[in-house]
């Protein structure tokens, strides 16, 4: 039988062969899908770029949880500052000067500030009240005025100084990143300078450990400058003229923020004082969550109330007791009465 013969197609053949075998469809169609194709990959391509990282970094946000304590705001300011002032009392049969300060303003050692050993002492007494110590009668009305008062106060911090012009408070001389920030060191004594109200500033005498800095908030029972009287070293009384702008007082219970400093130097411990002798001390303040409702004495006015009442010594901490004086300050007669 005869071998047919079946000649071998060639390249030409073979590729002709292979495009009659494409639908002419696709051929039309690829040319454009390659044109829509390609600006579309370059757009996605730009815009992913952004979308991406945007994406992921939402989803990192809402996973991340944060070990940053988050800022408690600051109180507001006061916009009533604590006031000096007095209380009236009406002599009694058999009264005397120092069973009056002693009765009345808890001055258990009146006898011992105002002491007939030193005239200046019990004449200084005899003007501050308003009558002749050594010749009291029944009915005269006296005006008796709380002795080494403190005052309750908080403000934020403007300022940290030297105690002292030779103290040097440590500097750091160059500029250095460091994982703790400085602050300076205040244990053997700072001046700072804080805001009490929008328009007050005060100085403030601290010795603490607590770290500080500018823009925190503090609070501070401090006791309040004397009014200067000359050959009377230990007077008691504060100036209720004198304006507390710019004012120096000395703290004795401290505290930065949240914390308190719980080695602040007890009131008892500043001089001249009668504090121990006395068993308290009288506290100046304004009622109020941005005042005197900090320390969470069970006082119960409105806002903004001057208060003056009497703290008791409880182991070097001023505590108040119910049933304790307690004054309100009236701008009318421009004295404290009861509350």
């Amino acid at each position: 039988m005869a071998h047919r013969f079946h000649p071998r197609s060639t390249p030409k053949e073979n590729l002709h062969i292979f495009f009659r075998s494409i639908p002419w469809k696709l051929i039309v169609i690829i040319p454009i899908m390659v044109l829509l194709a390609v600006p579309t990959f370059i757009y996605g391509a730009h815009a992913g770029s952004g979308i991406i990282p945007s994406v992921t970094n939402m989803f990192y946000t809402l996973s991340n949880v944060s070990n940053l304590p988050t800022p408690t705001p600051l109180p507001a300011f006061l916009t009533t500052l604590p006031q000096v002032g007095s209380i009236q009392y009406t002599v009694g049969e058999g009264d005397n000067c120092d069973e009056i300060l002693a009765y009345s303003m808890h001055m258990y050692g009146a006898s011992q500030v105002f002491s007939d050993a030193n005239a200046n002492t019990v004449k200084q007494l005899s003007h501050d009240v308003g009558q002749d110590c050594h010749r009291l009668q029944p009915g005269m009305i006296l005006t008796l005025s709380p002795q080494y008062p403190i005052v309750a106060l908080g403000g934020v911090l403007l300022k940290i100084d030297a105690a002292t012009a030779r103290q040097v408070l440590p500097t750091p001389l160059i500029k250095v990143h460091s994982t703790e920030d400085y602050t300076p060191d205040c244990s053997k004594g700072c001046l700072l300078t804080l805001r009490i109200t929008s328009t007050v500033t005060v100085h403030l005498n601290v010795q603490t450990a607590l770290p500080l800095h500018l823009g925190a908030w503090i609070w501070t029972q401090a006791m309040l400058p004397h009014k200067v009287v000359p050959g009377f070293s230990n007077y008691p009384y504060a100036d209720p003229t004198a304006s507390f702008n710019g004012m120096t007082l000395r703290a004795c219970d401290f505290q930065v923020n949240d914390t308190h400093d719980d080695d602040s130097v007890p009131c008892s411990q500043l001089e001249p004082n009668t504090i121990n002798d006395d068993g308290g001390a009288w506290l100046l303040g304004v009622t109020g969550s941005n005042s005197l409702d900090h320390w969470r004495y069970p006082i119960h006015a409105p806002a903004g109330t001057q208060i003056m009442v009497w703290l008791q010594n409880d182991n070097g901490t001023l505590r108040y007791h119910r049933g304790d004086p307690i004054y309100r300050y009236d701008v009318l007669s421009q004295l404290y009465v009861k509350l």
